[in-house]
């Protein structure tokens, strides 16, 4: 308590604020760090999301900091462990409960309401559901959650944290549904999941030389190999229907899958999926976040309100709104951070990190890491520790680089 009554006087003297401003700022500041921001997984106990925002706001000049200010208390969003746990537990009920009902009441020529009316079709969606394979992509996609929030539902044995699966476990997940469901049972559907995405680019793009890459392409080739080793006992049925489901995505990012999914899954070459399913309907999120979010900045996937620049890299701008801490971002930002990062950064087309991966622009924190497509000001960190050029608000723990 000791500690954040300092942290708060330390901002209200960088802020230059008067008793008055400093007694309405400390309230806002109280709340949101108790509820939300003091629960960011980099803090340490005794030095939180206060202590964090006196060292950032420091940084800037004495009239930059309001603009900052005002950003972090106007435009951030945070996405809390409570509300990220609330859209992991959705992801069953809401996105594949539906989607299974309705593929059970085809089967049987009756209405979606209907398959619950009778144990037959109770039966059968129970079956249904069974012969789904929830595959996690990353760490993001907590399937320690899942798992939890459907007990009783979801076997262990259809569920798997990632998606580089030894022959062993193929054979595994393959006995205990056969040993369920009869000799001939595979899964007919198969569930990717992932807990965000911004860009879209993560999960499938065209690289130069004209092949796709990405955590799509990687997965049928998984697939295949798996196929080859196993043969018949491999669990998955040829064909089979494969579901994207991101937890949170942006609109750009919907957008970018919506254009680029289809036309590769249909290229590729003796896939094993089904690609028209996987275009039409196998594309779902969680929380679909609104093409208002981008820091003043929207992707030219989006049809973008208001008043619209074309500038370079492909970014439309709306300078009517966060023009200041445009300006900010650009004034304070160190080119290190896009040498540090330039493998990845060139592959995806960019000439600078400004804006975040993929020009992004967002302002947006997520309780277990900050991703690269946030503006760099509330992640980068650059420079020496006696000499920094960019200092975080939220630590970002980097795989790139």
């Amino acid at each position: 308590m000791i500690a954040n009554t300092l942290a708060l006087n330390l901002i209200a003297k960088v802020m230059d604020w008067d008793d008055i401003e400093a007694t309405q700022e400390y309230e806002w500041l109280r709340l949101m760090a108790g509820v939300k921001y003091d629960g960011y997984s980099d803090f340490a106990a005794g030095a939180g999301f206060s202590e964090a925002l006196v060292d950032w706001l420091h940084q800037f000049q004495p009239a930059d900091r309001k603009v900052a200010y005002r950003f972090v208390k106007e435009r951030l969003v945070y996405i809390s462990s409570a509300e990220m746990q609330r859209v992991i537990e959705s992801f069953l009920p809401e996105v594949v409960t539906p989607y299974l009902r309705r593929c059970v009441a085809e089967d049987n020529g009756i209405e979606a309401h209907e398959v619950w009316a009778t144990a037959e079709h109770a039966k059968a969606f129970s079956d249904r559901m069974r012969r789904c394979l929830f595959v996690g992509l990353s760490d993001g996609s907590r399937i320690d959650i899942l798992r939890r929030a459907n007990a009783g539902r979801l076997s262990q044995e259809q569920v798997i944290p990632m998606m580089n699966v030894d022959n062993e476990k193929w054979r595994s997940l393959g006995k205990d549904l056969r040993d369920e469901q009869g000799h001939d049972a595979k899964f007919q559907d198969v569930y990717l999941i992932d807990d965000f995405t911004a860009s879209g680019t993560t999960f499938v793009r065209i690289k130069e030389d004209g092949l796709p890459k990405g955590k799509l392409p990687k997965f049928e080739n998984i697939i295949q190999e798996a196929k080859k080793a196993i043969g018949d006992d491999f669990p998955i049925a040829d064909g089979f229907r494969l579901h994207i489901h991101h937890y949170i995505s942006t609109t750009q990012a919907r957008a970018a899958l919506d254009e680029r999914v289809g036309s590769v899954a249909s290229d590729m070459v003796n896939r094993s999926f089904d690609a028209e399913f996987l275009s039409q309907d196998g594309l779902t999120e969680g929380l679909l976040l609104g093409d208002d979010l981008p820091l003043g900045f929207l992707s030219s996937d989006i049809k973008p309100q208001g008043k619209v620049e074309v500038e370079s890299d492909g970014l439309r701008s709306n300078r009517s709104s966060d023009e200041d801490m445009i300006k900010l971002c650009e004034d304070v930002y160190d080119p290190a951070l896009f040498k540090r990062l330039e493998k990845h950064c060139r592959e995806a087309g960019m000439s600078t990190m400004c804006y975040g991966y993929g020009h992004c622009a967002l302002p947006l924190i997520l309780e277990h890491n900050t991703p690269n497509n946030s503006v760099p000001l509330l992640w980068a960190e650059t420079g020496t520790p006696t000499k920094p050029l960019m200092r975080p608000l939220f630590h970002r723990r980097d795989r790139h680089g």
